[in-house]
């Protein structure tokens, strides 16, 4: 998969251009499907458990993606830790200088849940059924929660006693409308497409919240990726996704690293999932379809904006690309918070498509040319440029 779904059928699809291998990106979601996982040569050699590890049955890494597919689970709670180091500052101190377009809420998940892209956190996640499903982050002194129950979608943050709405636009299973918090999501994400640029094998099992688990490691094959493995840790039992971590090809601490420390399978209360919102506390109400992307429910990490940018390239090294319609390299001079933010990633780079600057974190890269064109992906600083050369 590379950071955005896209066609990877042989040939040219109808929305491709034959000159440039150019494809409608689906979404762009960070760091997610930044993780670039096209799961495809698909390992053939038993997992072997090392000193210490649970001895399991052995399995193929075909097998345990099936079991992970197959897997189940309607009913659980538990807590998540959850790194997560692109190399960028708090992210939370930029709210305020960025913006997000909305009206100003700290309950607006789309504002709060940013927060999740820097730093360690601690959550709380509870499921009932695709109808209920809580997330919770734990703070110092406060707590933010963000509940699913059947049509209503609340966030609340009891710092500021502030209370987000929404009706769901849909009902049953839709992504949109769970948290995105939890190894599972992050697994899924990682696991939907599969093609010839990645390895999938087994590599030995481990305890992870007290379970048995299976450890599945992912590889891109093609040189330019910034990606160096993905490894899932699977509860042996259930096929339940309990750790996702990612990892850089530049070494380190891992970009994204999220496990359960405990889970349980019972059914949570009830009343895990009632909400009212508590007296004095101010309410933004929002229409649903106000926004193309539900607030805080599979997309917490996606820039709206690249939403219908198209993308060349394929798997792992696939790159967005879209016009702003800004000319003469506008990002660098924006003041504030943002400009500050930005200027300090800067690298001024030149090619055949002319000069711009190229924004690095430890796994996404984005070119913006003098020209008003951004260039993005999980890829090289020279992967950048060479596409835009070669779209020129």
């Amino acid at each position: 998969m590379a950071p955005y779904e896209s066609d990877h059928a042989t040939g040219t699809g109808p929305d491709e251009d034959p000159r440039t291998g150019r494809r409608k990106a689906a979404r762009y979601v960070v760091p997610v499907a930044v993780v670039g996982v096209a799961a495809a040569t698909i390992g053939l050699v038993p997992a072997l458990a090392a000193s210490g590890d649970p001895d399991l049955p052995k399995i193929t890494a075909q097998q345990l993606v099936e079991k992970i597919a197959k897997s189940d689970v309607q009913r659980m709670s538990g807590t998540v830790k959850i790194s997560t180091d692109l190399g960028l500052p708090d992210l939370g101190s930029l709210q305020g200088g960025m913006g997000s377009g909305h009206e100003d809420s700290s309950a607006d998940p789309r504002t709060k849940l940013t927060e999740l892209a820097s730093g360690t956190h601690t959550l709380r996640v509870a499921t009932d059924g695709p109808e209920k499903q809580k997330v919770s982050l734990l703070e110092r002194d406060a707590e933010y929660s963000l509940i699913h129950h059947d049509k209503d979608v609340w966030g609340y943050d009891s710092a500021s006693n502030q209370v987000f709405h929404t009706t769901a636009r849909h009902t049953g299973e839709e992504r949109e409308h769970r948290p995105s918090a939890t190894p599972g999501d992050f697994a899924e994400e990682a696991l939907k497409s599969v093609d010839s640029t990645t390895s999938v094998t087994v590599d030995g099992t481990a305890r992870i919240a007290g379970r048995d688990a299976y450890q599945l490691v992912i590889k891109p094959k093609q040189s330019g990726s910034t990606v160096r493995d993905v490894t899932i840790g699977v509860d042996a039992r259930t096929g339940l996704p309990l750790k996702f971590t990612l990892t850089p090809k530049s070494g380190g601490a891992p970009v994204l690293d999220a496990g359960f420390t405990k889970v349980s399978f019972a059914a949570p209360p009830a009343s895990t999932f009632d909400f009212r919102p508590p007296g004095g506390a101010k309410v933004t109400e929002e229409k649903p379809g106000k926004d193309e992307h539900t607030p805080g429910f599979g997309g917490q990490f996606a820039p709206g904006g690249l939403s219908g940018a198209d993308t060349i390239g394929e798997g792992w090294t696939t790159i967005a690309t879209f016009d702003t319609g800004a000319k003469g390299d506008k990002t660098s001079r924006q003041g504030g918070a943002t400009g500050d933010f930005l200027g300090s990633l800067g690298d001024q780079v030149s090619g055949d498509f002319g000069k711009g600057t190229v924004f690095s974190t430890r796994l996404v890269n984005a070119l913006i040319t003098d020209d008003g064109k951004v260039y993005a992906g999980a890829v090289t600083k020279d992967a950048l440029v060479k596409a835009a050369d070669a779209d020129k």
